[in-house]
């Protein structure tokens, strides 16, 4: 069975980015989008994804806040943390939001999705 994938980014551009990345992954699934981190939350009740890839800086309440409502809500969500600013501006916070990891937008590949996800299976 696919890992369920939820992809939240108020640029579209981003969103089909990350959707390539993640039709290009072996074993990964979108089954939905959202565009703040209020639907994040949202979409995340309705759907039960197994993965939030999230970014960071959102309208509304931040990818932060809504990973860690998201976590909060159903701790068996993994959230992947994306963004292209610096993760020292915000380290403290990502702790608290739940999420499994921080990743530089550039970075983010379908090898990265599965390096990350696979550390996370293991320490489940």
């Amino acid at each position: 069975m696919p890992v369920h994938v939820l992809i939240c980014d108020d640029q579209e551009a981003f969103r089909a980015a990350a959707r390539e990345v993640v039709d290009t992954a072996h074993g990964f699934e979108v089954v939905g989008q959202a565009e703040t981190g209020e639907e994040s939350v949202a979409v995340a009740g309705r759907l039960h994804p197994d993965l939030v890839l999230m970014d960071v800086h959102l309208p509304g309440i931040d990818g932060l806040e809504a990973s860690r409502r998201i976590r909060a809500a159903d701790p068996k969500v993994a959230v992947l943390l994306l963004s292209t600013y610096d993760p020292d501006e915000f380290s403290a916070r990502i702790a608290a939001s739940g999420a499994i990891a921080f990743v530089s937008k550039a970075s983010f590949g379908p090898d990265v999705l599965a390096e990350i996800w696979a550390r996370t299976a293991v320490t489940d």
